[in-house]
């Protein structure tokens, strides 16, 4: 569970659907397919959450050099210390807040280029998905619309990171909550929604 907020790396592109952004090193558990994140919105007080999806490490000129000379480990560890070209981790929007009003939507305005992505905490993840005494499941929507996203595994991920970040006693209950929005969205898909709620009884 995370209660503490880490920093995953700074906005290299962004874009109202999604943006990607830069890190050094991958920490053991950040960034993570399926991971919420938080990134400042331009207005104070404002922020933009998103969905991790896609992490990406393109080749470094040094790693060419040495990935056939079996390098001592000494220079593999300071390697992945110090890439030269940053790991390259996708985002995908799925909401934005105001003064802590929080709604599943796209943002009217992306992060700005070199801006704290942050990995949100439990409590973030709650509240994002969290409406009142009842849970949120707008973002799926904006999941199941997205292009060039592995849809039903992130929407699965998702949950997962959502489940987890709650007490034990109450993830059954929350999990059973978002199998009743996702036959709601995909009633005219029975395959897809079986697929889908096969991952959730998984989870």
């Amino acid at each position: 569970m995370t209660s503490q907020t880490i920093r995953v790396g700074r906005v290299l592109r962004a874009g109202t659907r999604g943006f990607a952004i830069g890190c050094a090193v991958m920490q053991p558990d950040i960034p993570a397919f399926g991971s919420f994140v938080r990134a400042e919105g331009l207005a104070p007080g404002s922020a933009i959450y998103g969905l991790i999806y896609d992490v990406s490490m393109e080749d470094d000129p040094l790693v060419r050099q040495i990935v056939s000379a079996d390098p001592p480990e000494e220079v593999v560890r300071d390697q992945r210390r110090n890439r030269q070209i940053p790991i390259e981790v996708s985002v995908l929007a799925v909401g934005c807040a105001h003064d802590e009003d929080i709604r599943h939507c796209l943002p009217a305005q992306p992060p700005v280029t070199l801006d704290w992505l942050y990995q949100c905490t439990d409590e973030e993840v709650q509240a994002f998905t969290s409406a009142g005494n009842t849970y949120a499941f707008d973002y799926f929507r904006l999941v199941l619309d997205a292009r060039e996203v592995p849809v039903d595994e992130l929407l699965a991920a998702s949950l997962r990171t959502a489940a987890a970040s709650r007490a034990e006693s109450e993830r059954e209950r929350f999990l059973i909550e978002a199998g009743r929005a996702l036959v709601r969205l995909l009633s005219s898909d029975p395959v897809r929604l079986e697929g889908l709620l096969r991952r959730l009884s998984r989870l």
